[in-house]
Protein backbone atom coordinates (compact mmCIF):
# COMPACT_ATOMS: atom_id res chain seq x y z
CA UNK A 1 0.00 0.00 0.00
CA UNK A 2 1.06 3.55 -0.66
CA UNK A 3 1.17 6.02 2.20
CA UNK A 4 -1.21 8.98 1.98
CA UNK A 5 1.69 11.29 1.12
CA UNK A 6 3.00 8.92 -1.54
CA UNK A 7 -0.43 8.64 -3.12
CA UNK A 8 -0.91 12.40 -3.26
CA UNK A 9 2.53 12.91 -4.80
CA UNK A 10 1.91 10.19 -7.38
CA UNK A 11 -1.48 11.59 -8.34
CA UNK A 12 -0.13 15.11 -8.80
CA UNK A 13 2.69 13.76 -10.97
CA UNK A 14 0.05 12.25 -13.26
CA UNK A 15 -2.24 15.29 -13.35
CA UNK A 16 -2.12 16.84 -16.85
CA UNK A 17 -3.48 20.35 -17.03
CA UNK A 18 -6.03 21.11 -19.72
CA UNK A 19 -4.62 23.38 -22.42
CA UNK A 20 -7.67 24.67 -24.29
CA UNK A 21 -8.73 28.17 -23.29
CA UNK A 22 -11.65 30.51 -23.75
CA UNK A 23 -12.42 34.11 -22.91
CA UNK A 24 -15.25 34.82 -20.48
CA UNK A 25 -16.76 37.94 -19.00
CA UNK A 26 -15.44 38.80 -15.55
CA UNK A 27 -19.03 38.54 -14.28
CA UNK A 28 -19.07 34.83 -15.21
CA UNK A 29 -15.48 33.97 -14.25
CA UNK A 30 -16.18 32.76 -10.70
CA UNK A 31 -14.45 29.42 -10.10
CA UNK A 32 -12.54 29.44 -13.38
CA UNK A 33 -8.75 29.17 -13.66
CA UNK A 34 -6.84 31.99 -15.31
CA UNK A 35 -4.81 30.85 -18.32
CA UNK A 36 -2.74 34.00 -19.00
CA UNK A 37 -1.27 36.51 -16.51
CA UNK A 38 -3.10 39.82 -16.35
CA UNK A 39 -1.44 43.22 -15.99
CA UNK A 40 -2.89 46.62 -15.27
CA UNK A 41 -2.89 49.36 -17.88
CA UNK A 42 -3.72 51.96 -15.24
CA UNK A 43 -2.56 53.19 -11.86
CA UNK A 44 -4.89 52.50 -8.92
CA UNK A 45 -5.81 54.88 -7.45
CA UNK A 46 -5.10 57.19 -10.39
CA UNK A 47 -4.68 60.28 -8.17
CA UNK A 48 -4.02 61.01 -4.52
CA UNK A 49 -7.44 60.84 -2.91
CA UNK A 50 -9.11 61.34 0.43
CA UNK A 51 -9.64 58.40 2.76
CA UNK A 52 -12.24 60.36 4.76
CA UNK A 53 -14.98 62.91 4.56
CA UNK A 54 -13.39 66.08 5.91
CA UNK A 55 -11.24 69.04 4.95
CA UNK A 56 -8.09 69.17 2.85
CA UNK A 57 -5.53 71.62 4.20
CA UNK A 58 -1.91 72.69 4.07
CA UNK A 59 -0.26 71.54 7.30
CA UNK A 60 1.73 74.77 7.44
CA UNK A 61 -1.53 76.75 7.51
CA UNK A 62 -2.74 75.14 10.76
CA UNK A 63 -0.42 76.36 13.47
CA UNK A 64 -2.72 75.55 16.40
CA UNK A 65 -5.96 73.77 17.20
CA UNK A 66 -8.99 76.01 17.05
CA UNK A 67 -7.87 77.90 13.97
CA UNK A 68 -10.45 79.10 11.46
CA UNK A 69 -9.90 78.83 7.70
CA UNK A 70 -12.15 79.93 4.85
CA UNK A 71 -13.51 77.06 2.74
CA UNK A 72 -12.41 77.82 -0.81
CA UNK A 73 -13.95 74.85 -2.67
CA UNK A 74 -15.98 71.67 -2.36
CA UNK A 75 -14.69 68.46 -3.96
CA UNK A 76 -16.91 65.42 -4.47
CA UNK A 77 -15.76 61.95 -5.53
CA UNK A 78 -15.62 61.89 -9.31
CA UNK A 79 -14.63 65.54 -9.62
CA UNK A 80 -11.22 67.21 -9.64
CA UNK A 81 -10.69 70.37 -7.62
CA UNK A 82 -8.49 73.38 -8.18
CA UNK A 83 -5.13 73.97 -6.53
CA UNK A 84 -5.68 74.79 -2.88
CA UNK A 85 -5.08 78.48 -2.19
CA UNK A 86 -2.82 79.19 0.80
CA UNK A 87 -4.55 79.71 4.16
CA UNK A 88 -7.79 78.06 2.96
CA UNK A 89 -9.37 74.61 3.31
CA UNK A 90 -11.27 72.46 0.81
CA UNK A 91 -14.37 70.53 1.83
CA UNK A 92 -13.63 67.03 0.52
CA UNK A 93 -15.38 63.67 0.48
CA UNK A 94 -14.12 60.09 0.58
CA UNK A 95 -12.52 59.06 -2.71
CA UNK A 96 -12.28 62.59 -4.09
CA UNK A 97 -8.89 63.66 -5.50
CA UNK A 98 -6.84 65.72 -3.08
CA UNK A 99 -6.27 69.18 -4.59
CA UNK A 100 -2.71 70.15 -5.49
CA UNK A 101 -1.10 72.02 -2.62
CA UNK A 102 -2.97 70.15 0.12
CA UNK A 103 -0.87 67.73 2.15
CA UNK A 104 -3.37 66.43 4.74
CA UNK A 105 -7.05 65.69 5.17
CA UNK A 106 -8.63 66.22 8.57
CA UNK A 107 -11.66 64.05 9.23
CA UNK A 108 -14.85 66.03 9.69
CA UNK A 109 -15.22 64.87 13.30
CA UNK A 110 -12.27 67.14 14.17
CA UNK A 111 -13.79 70.17 12.45
CA UNK A 112 -17.00 72.14 12.35
CA UNK A 113 -18.43 74.55 9.82
CA UNK A 114 -19.05 78.15 10.81
CA UNK A 115 -20.67 79.98 7.89
CA UNK A 116 -18.21 79.91 4.98
CA UNK A 117 -15.35 78.94 7.30
CA UNK A 118 -14.24 75.79 9.06
CA UNK A 119 -12.90 75.61 12.60
CA UNK A 120 -10.12 73.03 12.89
CA UNK A 121 -9.82 71.44 16.32
CA UNK A 122 -6.83 69.15 15.71
CA UNK A 123 -3.35 69.58 14.32
CA UNK A 124 -2.97 67.79 10.97
CA UNK A 125 -0.02 65.54 10.17
CA UNK A 126 1.60 65.47 6.72
CA UNK A 127 -0.06 62.80 4.57
CA UNK A 128 -2.86 62.21 7.06
CA UNK A 129 -5.89 60.45 5.49
CA UNK A 130 -4.45 60.67 1.98
CA UNK A 131 -4.39 57.55 -0.20
CA UNK A 132 -1.52 57.95 -2.62
CA UNK A 133 -1.75 57.42 -6.36
CA UNK A 134 -0.61 53.89 -7.24
CA UNK A 135 -0.46 52.69 -3.64
CA UNK A 136 -2.63 49.73 -4.68
CA UNK A 137 -1.51 49.06 -8.26
CA UNK A 138 1.09 50.64 -10.53
CA UNK A 139 0.49 50.74 -14.28
CA UNK A 140 2.18 47.72 -15.89
CA UNK A 141 2.09 45.61 -12.70
CA UNK A 142 0.81 42.03 -12.80
CA UNK A 143 -2.44 41.81 -10.91
CA UNK A 144 -3.38 38.14 -11.49
CA UNK A 145 -1.01 35.25 -12.16
CA UNK A 146 -1.71 32.38 -14.53
CA UNK A 147 -3.17 29.47 -12.59
CA UNK A 148 -5.17 31.71 -10.27
CA UNK A 149 -8.62 30.41 -9.37
CA UNK A 150 -10.98 33.31 -9.79
CA UNK A 151 -12.92 34.17 -6.65
CA UNK A 152 -14.97 37.19 -5.70
CA UNK A 153 -11.88 39.23 -4.73
CA UNK A 154 -10.16 38.38 -8.02
CA UNK A 155 -13.26 39.41 -9.97
CA UNK A 156 -13.26 42.75 -8.19
CA UNK A 157 -9.52 43.19 -8.72
CA UNK A 158 -9.87 42.55 -12.45
CA UNK A 159 -12.69 45.07 -12.64
CA UNK A 160 -10.68 47.65 -10.67
CA UNK A 161 -8.12 47.85 -13.50
CA UNK A 162 -10.76 47.90 -16.23
CA UNK A 163 -10.67 44.26 -17.33
CA UNK A 164 -14.06 43.19 -18.71
CA UNK A 165 -12.98 39.71 -19.85
CA UNK A 166 -10.51 37.08 -18.72
CA UNK A 167 -8.76 34.22 -20.58
CA UNK A 168 -9.45 30.99 -18.68
CA UNK A 169 -8.88 27.29 -19.18
CA UNK A 170 -11.88 25.35 -20.42
CA UNK A 171 -13.90 23.56 -17.78
CA UNK A 172 -12.64 20.13 -16.80
CA UNK A 173 -15.24 17.44 -17.51
CA UNK A 174 -15.67 14.93 -14.70
CA UNK A 175 -17.95 11.91 -15.14
CA UNK A 176 -19.36 9.94 -12.22
CA UNK A 177 -21.25 6.69 -11.88
CA UNK A 178 -22.13 4.54 -8.90
CA UNK A 179 -22.37 0.78 -8.61
CA UNK A 180 -24.49 -1.31 -6.30
CA UNK A 181 -27.88 -3.00 -6.67
CA UNK A 182 -28.63 -1.89 -3.12
CA UNK A 183 -28.55 1.79 -4.13
CA UNK A 184 -31.78 3.73 -4.58
CA UNK A 185 -32.38 7.32 -5.69
CA UNK A 186 -33.94 9.55 -2.99
CA UNK A 187 -37.67 9.90 -3.53
CA UNK A 188 -38.12 6.19 -4.30
CA UNK A 189 -39.38 3.98 -1.45
CA UNK A 190 -36.75 1.65 0.00
CA UNK A 191 -37.17 -2.09 -0.33
CA UNK A 192 -35.64 -4.41 2.26
CA UNK A 193 -31.83 -4.35 1.98
CA UNK A 194 -31.71 -1.11 0.01
CA UNK A 195 -30.13 2.24 0.91
CA UNK A 196 -30.29 5.70 -0.58
CA UNK A 197 -27.36 6.70 -2.75
CA UNK A 198 -25.83 9.52 -0.73
CA UNK A 199 -22.44 9.39 -2.48
CA UNK A 200 -23.95 10.57 -5.75
CA UNK A 201 -25.03 13.82 -4.12
CA UNK A 202 -21.92 14.27 -2.01
CA UNK A 203 -19.64 13.90 -5.03
CA UNK A 204 -21.86 16.03 -7.25
CA UNK A 205 -21.54 18.84 -4.73
CA UNK A 206 -17.78 18.39 -4.32
CA UNK A 207 -17.12 18.30 -8.06
CA UNK A 208 -19.42 21.18 -8.94
CA UNK A 209 -18.02 23.39 -6.18
CA UNK A 210 -14.60 23.17 -7.85
CA UNK A 211 -16.01 24.59 -11.08
CA UNK A 212 -15.84 21.33 -13.04
CA UNK A 213 -18.47 20.28 -15.57
CA UNK A 214 -20.24 17.26 -14.06
CA UNK A 215 -21.36 14.35 -16.23
CA UNK A 216 -23.64 12.32 -13.95
CA UNK A 217 -24.25 8.81 -15.25
CA UNK A 218 -26.17 7.73 -12.17
CA UNK A 219 -26.45 4.23 -10.73
CA UNK A 220 -25.06 1.31 -12.72
CA UNK A 221 -26.28 -2.30 -12.22
CA UNK A 222 -23.89 -4.68 -10.52
CA UNK A 223 -22.73 -6.57 -13.59
CA UNK A 224 -19.41 -6.51 -15.37
CA UNK A 225 -21.10 -5.77 -18.71
CA UNK A 226 -23.02 -2.76 -17.37
CA UNK A 227 -19.94 -1.47 -15.56
CA UNK A 228 -17.80 -1.77 -18.70
CA UNK A 229 -20.40 0.06 -20.76
CA UNK A 230 -20.67 2.90 -18.26
CA UNK A 231 -16.91 3.17 -17.96
CA UNK A 232 -16.41 3.26 -21.73
CA UNK A 233 -19.02 6.00 -22.10
CA UNK A 234 -17.59 8.02 -19.23
CA UNK A 235 -14.06 7.81 -20.67
CA UNK A 236 -15.35 9.07 -24.04
CA UNK A 237 -17.24 12.02 -22.59
CA UNK A 238 -14.98 13.24 -19.79
CA UNK A 239 -11.41 14.07 -18.85
CA UNK A 240 -11.67 12.32 -15.49
CA UNK A 241 -13.92 9.44 -14.41
CA UNK A 242 -14.78 9.03 -10.74
CA UNK A 243 -16.71 6.12 -9.29
CA UNK A 244 -17.79 5.17 -5.80
CA UNK A 245 -17.81 1.53 -4.72
CA UNK A 246 -16.82 -1.61 -6.56
CA UNK A 247 -13.07 -1.25 -6.11
CA UNK A 248 -12.53 -3.80 -3.35
CA UNK A 249 -12.00 -7.53 -3.82
CA UNK A 250 -15.54 -8.81 -3.39
CA UNK A 251 -17.20 -11.05 -5.96
CA UNK A 252 -19.60 -8.27 -6.96
CA UNK A 253 -16.96 -5.52 -7.16
CA UNK A 254 -16.71 -5.02 -10.91
CA UNK A 255 -15.27 -1.53 -11.32
CA UNK A 256 -11.61 -2.48 -10.85
CA UNK A 257 -12.04 -5.42 -13.23
CA UNK A 258 -13.64 -3.15 -15.84
CA UNK A 259 -10.78 -0.67 -15.64
CA UNK A 260 -8.23 -3.45 -16.00
CA UNK A 261 -10.07 -4.72 -19.10
CA UNK A 262 -10.55 -1.36 -20.82
CA UNK A 263 -7.45 0.42 -19.54
CA UNK A 264 -4.92 -0.06 -16.78
CA UNK A 265 -4.59 0.25 -13.02
CA UNK A 266 -1.57 2.18 -11.78
CA UNK A 267 -2.28 2.48 -8.05
CA UNK A 268 -4.49 0.59 -5.65
CA UNK A 269 -4.89 0.91 -1.88
CA UNK A 270 -3.67 3.60 0.46
CA UNK A 271 -2.56 3.12 4.06
CA UNK A 272 -5.12 5.43 5.65
CA UNK A 273 -8.37 5.31 7.51
CA UNK A 274 -11.04 5.89 6.33
CA UNK A 275 -10.47 5.01 2.70
CA UNK A 276 -8.11 2.08 2.14
CA UNK A 277 -9.54 0.87 -1.23
CA UNK A 278 -8.72 3.71 -3.64
CA UNK A 279 -7.82 3.10 -7.27
CA UNK A 280 -6.10 5.25 -9.88
CA UNK A 281 -5.78 4.24 -13.49
CA UNK A 282 -6.30 5.31 -17.10
CA UNK A 283 -8.96 4.40 -19.62
CA UNK A 284 -7.93 5.67 -23.05
CA UNK A 285 -7.09 9.35 -22.46
CA UNK A 286 -9.25 9.72 -19.34
CA UNK A 287 -7.99 9.47 -15.80
CA UNK A 288 -9.89 7.04 -13.59
CA UNK A 289 -10.26 7.35 -9.82
CA UNK A 290 -12.24 4.75 -7.93
CA UNK A 291 -13.29 5.87 -4.46
CA UNK A 292 -14.44 3.60 -1.63
CA UNK A 293 -18.17 3.02 -1.29
CA UNK A 294 -18.50 3.95 2.37
CA UNK A 295 -19.86 7.53 2.53
CA UNK A 296 -17.23 8.97 4.87
CA UNK A 297 -14.42 7.20 3.03
CA UNK A 298 -15.59 8.64 -0.28
CA UNK A 299 -15.88 12.14 1.20
CA UNK A 300 -12.50 12.15 2.94
CA UNK A 301 -10.51 10.60 0.09
CA UNK A 302 -12.04 13.05 -2.38
CA UNK A 303 -11.07 16.00 -0.19
CA UNK A 304 -7.51 14.85 0.43
CA UNK A 305 -6.58 13.38 -2.96
CA UNK A 306 -9.12 13.99 -5.71
CA UNK A 307 -9.57 17.70 -5.06
CA UNK A 308 -5.86 18.60 -5.51
CA UNK A 309 -5.66 16.25 -8.50
CA UNK A 310 -8.65 17.91 -10.20
CA UNK A 311 -7.36 21.40 -9.39
CA UNK A 312 -4.06 20.63 -11.09
CA UNK A 313 -5.92 19.14 -14.07
CA UNK A 314 -7.92 22.39 -14.21
CA UNK A 315 -4.67 24.38 -14.52
CA UNK A 316 -4.65 25.80 -10.99
CA UNK A 317 -1.29 26.77 -9.55
CA UNK A 318 -2.10 26.37 -5.86
CA UNK A 319 -3.62 22.94 -5.22
CA UNK A 320 -2.41 21.77 -1.81
CA UNK A 321 -4.31 22.19 1.43
CA UNK A 322 -2.81 23.68 4.58
CA UNK A 323 -2.92 22.24 8.09
CA UNK A 324 -2.65 24.11 11.37
CA UNK A 325 -1.58 23.14 14.91
CA UNK A 326 -4.51 23.05 17.35
CA UNK A 327 -4.76 21.78 20.92
CA UNK A 328 -6.72 18.56 21.35
CA UNK A 329 -9.86 18.45 23.46
CA UNK A 330 -10.00 14.67 23.10
CA UNK A 331 -8.22 11.47 23.98
CA UNK A 332 -6.93 9.09 21.28
CA UNK A 333 -5.27 6.19 23.04
CA UNK A 334 -5.39 3.52 20.35
CA UNK A 335 -2.40 3.87 18.00
CA UNK A 336 -3.23 2.62 14.53
CA UNK A 337 -1.28 0.90 11.78
CA UNK A 338 -2.68 3.36 9.21
CA UNK A 339 -2.72 7.14 9.11
CA UNK A 340 -6.11 8.31 10.34
CA UNK A 341 -8.17 11.36 9.53
CA UNK A 342 -10.71 12.07 12.25
CA UNK A 343 -13.77 14.22 11.70
CA UNK A 344 -13.36 17.12 14.11
CA UNK A 345 -14.71 20.50 15.09
CA UNK A 346 -13.07 23.58 16.59
CA UNK A 347 -14.57 24.45 19.98
CA UNK A 348 -15.33 27.92 21.33
CA UNK A 349 -12.31 27.49 23.59
CA UNK A 350 -10.04 27.16 20.55
CA UNK A 351 -9.38 23.45 21.05
CA UNK A 352 -10.56 20.71 18.71
CA UNK A 353 -12.99 17.89 19.52
CA UNK A 354 -13.69 14.77 17.47
CA UNK A 355 -17.02 13.21 16.58
CA UNK A 356 -17.82 10.36 18.99
CA UNK A 357 -18.37 7.77 16.25
CA UNK A 358 -15.57 7.68 13.68
CA UNK A 359 -17.06 4.83 11.63
CA UNK A 360 -16.70 5.24 7.86
CA UNK A 361 -20.46 4.82 7.46
CA UNK A 362 -21.45 7.69 9.74
CA UNK A 363 -21.98 10.56 7.29
CA UNK A 364 -23.42 12.67 10.11
CA UNK A 365 -19.83 13.16 11.28
CA UNK A 366 -18.93 15.01 8.05
CA UNK A 367 -21.86 17.40 8.35
CA UNK A 368 -21.05 17.99 12.04
CA UNK A 369 -17.32 18.57 11.53
CA UNK A 370 -15.50 21.62 10.23
CA UNK A 371 -12.25 19.80 9.50
CA UNK A 372 -10.07 16.73 9.94
CA UNK A 373 -7.48 15.87 12.58
CA UNK A 374 -4.51 14.13 10.97
CA UNK A 375 -3.23 11.28 13.15
CA UNK A 376 0.05 9.71 12.10
CA UNK A 377 0.67 5.97 12.25
CA UNK A 378 1.23 4.94 15.87
CA UNK A 379 0.33 8.36 17.27
CA UNK A 380 -1.66 8.74 20.48
CA UNK A 381 -3.23 11.96 21.73
CA UNK A 382 -4.00 13.26 25.19
CA UNK A 383 -6.10 16.38 25.94
CA UNK A 384 -3.89 19.44 25.58
CA UNK A 385 -1.56 17.86 23.01
CA UNK A 386 -0.99 19.73 19.78
CA UNK A 387 -2.50 18.01 16.75
CA UNK A 388 -2.54 18.74 13.02
CA UNK A 389 -5.93 20.14 11.95
CA UNK A 390 -7.05 20.53 8.33
CA UNK A 391 -10.04 22.90 8.09
CA UNK A 392 -12.75 22.06 5.60
CA UNK A 393 -12.22 25.62 4.35
CA UNK A 394 -9.00 24.20 2.84
CA UNK A 395 -10.71 21.14 1.39
CA UNK A 396 -14.16 22.15 0.15
CA UNK A 397 -13.54 25.12 -2.13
Amino acid sequence: MLSASQLLDALLERARSVTATETVAVTTALGRVLAVPQTSAITVPPLDNSAMDGYAVRVADVAAAGMKLPVSQRILAGTVGQSLRPATAARIFTGAPVPPGADAVLMQEYCYAEGDDVVINALPRPGENIRRAGEDIEAGAQVLAAGTRIGAAEMGLAASVGLAELPVFRRLKVACFFTGDELVTPGVPLAPGQIYNSNRYTLAGLISSLGCELVDLGIVPDTLEATEAALARAAREADVVITSGGVSVGEADYVKAAVEKLGRIEMWKVAMKPGKPLVYGRVNDADFIGLPGNPVSAFVTFCLFVRPFLLKRMGAGNVLYRAFPVKADFDWSKPGARREFLRARIQNTGGVAIYPNQSSGVLTSCAWADGLVDIEIGQTVRPGDWVRFIPFAELLS
